[in-house]
């Protein structure tokens, strides 16, 4: 009788998934691939997040990982955990994108089958790239160092998606404060916000890693006023008449950042003296709180950066024109693009387009607004990303705590380092190439 009911219960259970999984593809991912995309990749982190903590129990009935076990280490079966899951959800991203390469039209069966469709099918290959993984023998040291690469590429891509959506945003309010003087406001307020901001953040960095007890926290004080001096330079240098691109407001955004990675590195100090942070990190309302903010901050940055590949190259059919649009097009021209990158057309453009057979076929061979390959690989390397924030960067450090270590922290400086010269880099490159356009 139980049995019965059980199979009954996993039936209807499965059914209603099934349902749930046919809705939402028409309803919501077929109409933004991102969404879909983003909730694969939450998935595939709170798993992680699972396997990290509770990964045990598994690995330890599956004989050929426990033959390369580190003794009876928790933090070993949870980095091995967090790996594999990664390595699933890479592996699975990887090929959307190789399998993605030279979309240029919506014509392209793959824009229509695989991009916007077939999401039953792709959930089943996401499920199967999760488990092949827990088939690899041994340990999986090997991907922990590959991460580490392909997480600083990562780190890489959100700078540079910073660095242009800052200069964009900066000429956009600029330009259209000559016709509206309201954005000369926006444009100065947003611009003393953030060198309050940083200011503010550096004061809370001195009250919260100040020293404690015996213990020393030189270190923590040098990073925060290197910091400070950072926000200096970068005003100096922008308001030098050598460069000829320079404002506040993008100094002021970059200062505000390179800030915010100090405190971020600090907080990731594993040192408790130094660390005030360090006990209510322990519990486990910081703790999800933690997840959390790192799962929004990378679905963000790999969100963005998808829809923003004009960073780093352009396509045309020429050779001549672009065909990648900028990441705040859609807002420069008053409209609002849809999640999937969509243009904004005009009204009576939209409605041909639904209800007319011919518009619709016009439409498919319009160019895509995004590249799809790109995006993918965003996604594959904030996938790597993932475990080294699971794992502390492969030190297997702080297993209670998220992204507590010092190669987390000094990981962290380093990006602030490599932040910091590419923001010199756009002011200097004009003056050390004025024959180049870098418009």
């Amino acid at each position: 009788m139980l049995a019965t009911a059980g199979t009954f219960l996993g039936t209807a259970a499965s059914y209603c998934c099934c349902m749930a999984c046919r809705c939402a593809q028409k309803n919501i991912f077929a109409r933004s691939a991102r969404a879909g995309y983003c909730v694969l990749f939450t998935l595939a982190m709170v798993l992680a997040w699972v396997m990290r903590n509770y990964a045990k129990p598994l690995i330890e009935k599956i004989p050929w990982v426990m033959s390369h076990a580190a003794a009876d280490d928790s933090k070993w079966f949870g980095q091995q955990g967090a790996y594999r899951i990664s390595l699933g959800s890479f592996i699975f991203f990887a090929l959307m994108s190789l399998i993605m390469t030279n979309i240029k039209y919506k014509s392209d069966w793959r824009n229509k089958y695989l991009q916007h469709g077939g999401w039953g099918i792709k959930f089943a290959l996401w499920l199967l790239f999760l488990i092949i993984p827990f088939f690899i023998p041994g340990g999986l040291q090997w991907y922990g160092w590959v991460a580490r690469f392909g997480s600083g590429l990562f780190l890489i891509v959100q700078m540079m998606i910073l660095l242009d959506a800052t200069g964009l945003l900066n000429d956009l309010w600029f330009s259209k404060s000559e016709e509206n003087p309201k954005y000369m406001y926006l444009l100065l307020g947003v611009t003393a916000g953030c060198y309050i901001g940083t200011v503010a953040m550096a004061a809370v960095g001195f009250w919260i890693f100040k020293p404690s007890g015996g213990g020393s926290c030189t270190l923590n004080i040098l990073l925060i006023v290197w910091s400070l001096l950072l926000t200096v330079g970068f005003s100096l240098m922008s308001v030098h008449p050598g460069a000829t691109n320079g404002s506040l407001f993008p100094a002021s955004v970059m200062s505000a950042y390179c800030m915010y990675l100090c405190l971020a590195a600090l907080e990731s100090e594993p040192r408790g003296e130094c660390n005030g942070l360090e006990n209510k990190a322990e519990s486990a309302s910081a703790m999800f709180f933690a997840m959390m903010l790192t799962l929004g901050a990378v679905i963000y940055s790999a969100f963005r950066a998808g829809s923003n590949t004009s960073t780093f190259f352009t396509t045309s059919e020429d050779g001549d024109e672009p065909t990648e649009k900028p990441l705040l097009e859609g807002a420069e021209a008053g409209t609002s693009a849809g999640l999937d990158g969509e243009d904004a057309k005009a009204p009576e453009i939209q409605k041909a387009s639904r209800d007319d057979k011919e518009g619709r076929a016009m439409d498919e061979f319009t160019p895509v607004t995004y590249s799809y390959s790109f995006f993918h690989a965003v996604f594959a390397l904030a996938s790597m990303y993932m475990a080294m924030l699971m794992t502390s960067w492969g030190t297997g450090d702080g297993s209670a705590l998220i992204d507590v270590s010092w190669a987390s922290v000094w990981v962290k400086m380093g990006s602030q380092v490599v932040t910091a010269l590419l923001y010199c880099w756009t002011l200097v490159a004009p003056i050390v190439f004025p024959d180049r356009d870098f418009s």
